[in-house]
């Protein structure tokens, strides 16, 4: 334990060392696939390797007779259900939505669905069993891309008679919230700039670090599931909601979950088909995924096509944006896919003053893996292609792209902003954040560089990138998801327990899998109370202790799930205090309140808050008409987003005869509000960064013709590690947010909504002398190298812009 004398003033903005860590580091972790229970069977899924096929039987004898093979089990021997992996999210009521059944027996929608089940002994022998089943499929025409979706004709799902899921539009005219868009685009074609350009969102893998694993255990009163997920709560209520079990009777356990980047953010078929075969076996069963099985059929991220059209006046300020995105869902709608898009419809405008703006988005159903949040959710989506445009205006105009972002942004001194897209921009200071990251990064050196390098024809140019962006997080209020049709609130729960010993019990309903909230809620409990750090204690992730939550997702912890901590310790300290005086014999009004004790003012007679705890223990001596007792519950239904914001600065050496990339340098500046601990911070902006620059550069899901995932392992879904990247510089500016206690903003999406345009900019900028404009992701060196060749032969000794789609 540290010493009184070396703790720090206060906890709220020291660079602790995680208290998971310790754990973590040395192996005493607790994974799903750790657990192991008396007479556990474990399960082994057989799936389609077709993305679109009728079932015409299935053999299952050779697996039943395979060695210590339990059972094997189809769609057919659950007449009742399975339960369903349900929507919670439809976002209009017309919304064309299949139903997403955990085992089919009669057609697959998509490669990886699940047909059979074998149980054996162990892992091994039901995978090798699982192989010995006999599927006979009969082959469907397949649609696996967005754009020939909307053409229906080919159906992911003939019953539907379309692809077209739904259609959702925000129009700022409509709404109230600004002018017409479409006569700005007329006046901007008839006398200004009008720019048009189509970028494409590649398909990516929340690629977590744990694949996906699932324990359940039916023998007691209650049937309790270990998990790895980003949502026990939910995952609990849906579980109840669509297999007619007791809520009472389920008990949802996280324990330790290896990162999930909205991966885990889902209610599974294999959950469900586990749950189904421990209560049908009355014995505890496991599954937990392959490498291969998590790529394959764990929910995709992004896969947009995005369509957008820029007015501004002759001098680059900007009068109107129209957005058009075709939105792949894959063969069902998840959890929230079907809104993972329209978060977007917020955030496209950005940090811009655009006095028009209408977002249309049209999802559409395929038969490829289903799509749903990753890291950003939506955001990443926007600020991609709205970066990429204001750097394309400025291009126009002929001014630098910092120049045209200056011109157009909110400034500091206009906070409170509400934007054209009808949200409302509580605090921040993008001219201090730019400012602050062009020091670091160096930009006017590198600027003079550039054009140095440019003017002696160097084959390896410097391009510099620019995305100063903002975001919308921690996804409440619940009154707004409710006008959305979304299925759930925003609010989060909290509860402290003081505890006779001077310990303190946090239960929080968020469900951490890497971001470090025993730590942040023990220091911030730690500030609040006046006790020391190491005694507070974080409790999580199992809904019989965490009874109450809505879990972790959309940076929405610290907003929203922190400040319901906040108050579940100020209730403490107010219920305190009445015992406070009690035990002093002194008004509550003359009483004080600091570093953990009540004085009565003006004298040396005090009683520390742990005191009060083991008085209200013993409740020997306390108030009449008081129950005994201080702890405290709180939940917090925030009013609105929280709105972070950024400068990201990227310089990219490219090779114009190779195609070939190197990153030279990175700086960031966030600007996340008052931090918590600056160690956490940065781990998370460092992990973001890397996310982001991977879609940039690196990742891309591809199916083949027939639907099959041809990047099904990490020797063809290209990860980064460690030697891709480079050591960033980052750095955070300060606008608190108002709209919490602690002046908090989300952190944990940052660098992946704002690095990818950061990179692909550098890498245009590189070549924009050499007519590339633009370069579809990942900006791989073949693809590169494909630009510059059309360029050159499109227009030949051309410095003009070319027009590469």
């Amino acid at each position: 334990m540290t010493a009184v004398e070396d703790r720090p003033a206060t906890e709220i903005g020291t660079r602790r060392l995680r208290k998971e860590d310790q754990r973590l580091i040395t192996g005493r972790t607790r994974w799903t696939d750790n657990i192991t229970l008396p007479g556990m069977v474990h399960l082994a899924m057989v799936r389609s390797p077709h993305a679109h096929a009728t079932i015409t039987g299935i053999d299952t004898s050779a697996a039943a007779q395979a060695a210590n093979v339990i059972a094997v089990y189809t769609a057919a021997d659950f007449p009742e259900g399975l339960g369903v992996c349900a929507n919670a999210w439809p976002i209009t009521p017309e919304q064309v939505t299949p139903d997403h059944l955990p085992m089919v027996g009669d057609r697959v929608a998509c490669a990886g669905e699940i047909v059979a089940v074998v149980v054996a002994r162990s892992a091994a022998e039901a995978q090798d069993a699982a192989e010995l089943v006999d599927v006979d499929f009969e082959e469907l025409p397949a649609v696996l891309d967005a754009m020939e979706a909307m053409k229906d004709e080919v159906l992911a799902h003939p019953s539907k008679g379309t692809n077209k899921s739904a259609f959702w539009q925000l129009d700022s005219a409509a709404a109230g919230t600004g002018g017409n868009v479409e006569e700005a685009i007329a006046a901007a074609r008839a006398d200004g700039i009008l720019i048009e350009r189509s970028y494409r969102q590649q398909r990516l893998i929340p690629a977590f670090m744990e694949p996906r694993s699932t324990v359940v255990d039916p023998t007691g009163e209650q049937v309790t599931m270990w998990t790895s997920t980003q949502i026990p709560h939910i995952l609990r209520f849906l579980i109840a909601a669509t297999t007619g079990m007791s809520e009472s009777k389920i008990r949802v356990i996280a324990p330790d979950v290896g990162g999930g980047f909205g991966g885990k953010l889902q209610t599974t078929p294999e959950e469900f088909i586990t749950l189904a075969v421990a209560r049908r076996l009355g014995k505890p069963a496991k599954y937990t995924e392959t490498r291969s099985e998590s790529l394959l059929s764990g929910h995709h991220g992004r896969d947009q096509y995005q369509k957008l059209t820029l007015a501004a006046t002759k001098d680059g300020t900007v009068t109107g944006l129209k957005v058009e995105l075709v939105a792949n869902l894959g063969a069902y709608i998840a959890i929230v896919g079907g809104g993972v898009p329209v978060l977007g419809a917020w955030m496209f405008n950005a940090i811009y003053k655009f006095p028009a703006y209408q977002f249309n988005c049209q999802t559409v159903l395929t038969n490829t893996t289903w799509v749903d949040a990753y890291r950003g959710a939506g955001r990443p989506e926007a600020t991609y292609a709205i970066e990429r445009l204001m750097d394309e205006l400025a291009a126009e105009v002929g001014v630098d792209p910092l120049t045209i972002r200056e011109k157009n942004w909110i400034r500091h001194d206009e906070f409170p902003f509400t934007s054209v897209a009808g949200m409302t921009y509580d605090s921040g200071n993008y001219e201090a954040a730019t400012a602050r990251a062009k020091e670091l990064f160096g930009y006017d050196e590198l600027r003079a560089e550039q054009a140095r390098r440019r003017a002696s024809g160097d084959p390896v140019q410097l391009g510099i990138g620019v995305s100063t962006f903002t975001e919308m997080c921690g996804l409440a209020p619940s009154r707004v998801l409710g006008s959305l049709s979304y299925g759930a609130g925003g609010w989060e729960h909290a509860s402290i327990r003081m505890l006779p010993t001077g310990k303190v019990e946090v239960v929080t309903g968020t469900s951490p899998h890497g971001q470090g909230h025993e730590t942040a809620w023990s220091q911030i409990v730690a500030d609040r109370l006046g006790v020391p750090f190491e005694d507070v204690e974080v409790l999580h992730g199992d809904t019989q202790i965490a009874y109450k939550g809505l879990d972790t997702y959309g940076s929405r912890s610290l907003v929203v799930g922190a400040e319901a901590v906040v108050r579940a310790a100020d209730k403490i300290i107010d219920k305190a205090k009445v015992f406070a005086a009690h035990l002093l014999e002194a008004s509550a009004d003359d009483l004080e309140w600091g570093a953990g004790r009540f004085h009565v003012k003006g004298t040396d007679k005090g009683v520390g808050i742990t005191e009060v705890a083991l008085a209200t223990f013993a409740s020997h001596n306390y108030p009449e008409g008081v129950e005994p007792g201080i702890d405290a519950d709180a939940t917090f239904d925030p009013d609105t987003f929280s709105f972070p914001h950024g400068t990201h600065l990227c310089a990219m050496e490219v090779d114009t005869e190779t195609g070939q990339s190197r990153m030279r340098s990175y700086v960031c500046v966030d600007d996340i509000g008052h931090i918590i601990n600056p160690l956490i911070v940065e781990g998370q902006v460092h992990g973001g960064l890397v996310q982001g620059i991977a879609q940039a550069l690196w990742e891309d899901a591809i199916f083949d013709d027939n639907g099959t995932l041809v990047t099904g392992s990490f020797v063809d879904y290209t990860l980064p590690s460690a030697a891709d990247t480079i050591s960033f510089v980052t750095e955070n500016t300060t606008s608190p947010s108002t709209t919490n206690t602690l002046g908090t903003k989300g952190v944990g999406e940052a660098g992946t909504i704002a690095s990818t345009p950061a990179v692909v900019n550098a890498i245009v900028d590189a070549l924009r002398p050499h007519g590339v404009h633009d370069i579809q992701m990942p900006c791989t060196p073949q693809r590169v190298w494909r630009a510059l060749q059309s360029a050159r032969s499109t227009h030949p000794g051309s410095t003009d812009e070319g027009s590469l789609q």
